[in-house]
C-alpha cells in the first residue's frame, strides 16, 4: 500500500441513526484501505441499522456502543478516544445528532468525545429534505460551520421518505476525498501554488472526430493528488481523463492544446510549480472540417500545424516574471529515452523531466504502474523501480519540495 497522507492517522467514525449509516461502513473501509487506523463509535439508533461487528470486521479496530460508555472504562473511554483522535467524521449526522453537537450536548459516547476533543470535526449531514430546510437545522449547520466544523454535504437525491430532495449524505469516495484534504493542510508544501496538466489533448478534425494519444491521465491525476497531500493549493489543467479528479484541486477544463497553452499562462503569474504531465498534441488539422467528414466523399488529406509550445511560453514567461520557480516536464519515449529527455530538458529550460519508455507494457499509458528516470538540470539521472503512479507522483513532489527549498523558497523552508 502506497503510503498517503491517511496513513496512521487516528479517525474517530461517528455513526448516527439514518438509514445511510451502511454508507458508513464503506468509507470506513476505504479509510482503512487507505492507511488510516479507523475507530468507530455507534449511536444507539445508528446499532439499529449496522452492527458494531460491521465496522470491527472492515477496520480491525474498536466500534463502539452506549454500553461501553458504562463498561468498565466508562470514566475514561471518551476522553482516550478525543485525545488520540487526528479527526473526527460524524458521517452519517443527523438532525438530532448534528442538534447535540451544536449545543455541546454530553449525554451519549458520540457526543461525549467530540466535546472533549481538540482535533478537527467533520460531519456529514444526512435527513429527509424537510428537516435539512428546517430553520432549527439550519442554524444549527451555521453555529457548527462558525466554529469550524467541516461540513461536507448534503447532497440532491433519492431519500428514504421517496422524495427527491437535499438530503442525501455524500458518497463515501468524496467524503475520503474530503477528509484527505483536510488532513493534508498542514503539510510542507502549503500555501504553495502548484499547477498540474493531465490527459491527452483533443485536436477537431470534423464535428465529431478528434486527433489524439492514448494519454489516460493517470500520472497527472496522480501528481495533482500527491502535491494536495503535501499541502500545496493545486490547479488541475486537465482534458477529460480517464480517472476521477482529486477533490480539493481547483479544475480547468480543456481539450486543445492551444486551450491548454491559454490556461497554462493564465495560471503561471504567482505559481511555485509547473508540472507538464499532460501529453499535449505537436500537430493539429489546419483547417478543420466544418461539417462531418463523409465515406463516400472519399479519403480526406489531412494538413498539419505545429500546435503551440507551451513549455517554450511558459521559458520566456519565467525570464520575465520569476514565475513557475521550478518547472517539470515529462518526455514519454519511445527510443533513445535518456538522450532526448536531456536534450527537452536542457532545451525547453526546465528543473526536472520526469522520462519513460511508454512502449514498456507496465509502464506505459492506462496502466496504473510506471518506470521512470528522473534528470536534472545538474546532470544528476536518477532511475526508479516499477512502482504505482501514485509513488511516482510522490517521489516527484519530493524533489520538486526540494528545489523549491534550494531556491531560498521561505515558505518551504519553514516547515522542514
Amino acid at each position: 500500500m502506497s503510503t498517503t497522507v491517511l496513513t496512521g492517522k487516528r479517525i474517530i467514525l461517528g455513526v448516527s441513526g439514518s438509514i445511510a449509516a451502511y454508507k458508513a461502513a464503506d468509507l470506513a473501509s476505504k479509510l482503512t484501505q487507505a492507511g488510516a487506523i479507523v475507530e468507530t463509535i455507534l449511536t444507539p439508533d445508528a446499532a439499529r441499522f449496522v452492527g458494531p461487528l460491521t465496522f470491527q470486521s472492515v477496520t480491525g479496530h474498536p466500534a463502539y456502543t452506549e454500553a461501553d460508555l458504562w463498561g468498565a472504562q466508562a470514566h475514561v473511554l471518551h476522553i482516550g478516544l478525543a485525545q488520540r483522535a487526528d479527526l473526527i467524521v460524524v458521517a452519517p449526522a443527523t438532525a438530532q445528532t448534528m442538534a447535540r453537537l451544536a449545543h455541546g450536548f454530553a449525554d451519549n459516547l458520540l457526543s461525549l468525545t467530540a466535546l472533549a476533543a481538540t482535533c478537527p470535526l467533520l460531519v456529514a449531514p444526512a435527513m429527509d429534505g424537510d428537516m435539512f430546510a428546517h430553520p432549527a437545522t439550519q442554524a444549527n449547520l451555521s453555529l457548527l460551520q462558525e466554529r469550524g466544523v467541516y461540513v461536507i454535504g448534503p447532497e440532491e437525491g433519492h431519500l428514504a421518505s421517496g422524495l427527491v430532495a437535499r438530503g442525501r449524505m455524500t458518497e463515501p469516495e468524496h467524503l475520503l476525498g474530503q477528509i484527505r484534504y483536510h488532513l493534508s493542510r498542514s503539510g510542507p508544501l502549503r500555501q504553495r501554488r502548484i499547477i498540474v496538466t493531465a490527459g491527452g489533448t483533443r485536436e477537431p478534425v470534423d464535428p465529431v472526430r478528434v486527433l489524439t494519444n492514448r494519454s489516460s491521465g493517470r500520472q497527472g491525476t496522480a501528481l495533482a493528488q500527491a502535491a494536495l497531500d503535501a499541502g500545496a493549493d493545486v490547479t488541475l489543467i486537465a482534458t477529460p481523463v480517464e480517472v476521477p479528479i482529486p477533490v480539493g484541486v481547483e479544475l480547468v477544463p480543456v481539450q486543445t492544446a492551444a486551450e491548454m497553452a491559454d490556461a497554462v499562462q493564465a495560471a503561471c503569474p504567482g505559481s511555485d510549480a509547473l508540472l507538464m504531465a499532460a501529453a499535449v498534441s505537436d500537430f493539429r488539422p489546419s483547417q478543420p472540417a466544418e461539417q462531418k467528414l463523409k465515406k463516400e466523399d472519399g479519403t480526406p488529406t489531412l494538413v498539419l500545424e505545429p500546435t503551440p509550445d507551451i513549455l517554450a511560453a511558459v521559458a520566456a514567461q519565467r525570464r520575465e516574471t520569476g514565475c513557475p520557480r521550478v518547472v517539470v516536464g515529462f518526455a514519454a519515449e519511445t527510443e533513445h529515452l535518456i538522450q532526448n529527455a536531456r536534450s527537452k530538458l536542457r532545451s525547453k529550460g526546465m528543473d526536472l523531466i520526469v522520462a519513460n519508455d511508454v512502449t514498456a507494457a507496465d509502464s506505459g499509458f492506462s496502466v496504473d504502474t510506471n518506470r521512470v528516470v528522473l534528470l536534472d538540470t545538474w546532470g544528476e539521472t536518477e532511475p526508479l523501480p516499477l512502482l504505482s503512479k501514485s509513488e511516482v507522483a510522490r517521489r516527484v513532489i519530493e524533489r520538486v519540495g526540494g528545489l523549491l527549498s534550494a531556491k531560498g523558497d521561505p515558505a518551504v523552508d519553514q516547515t522542514q
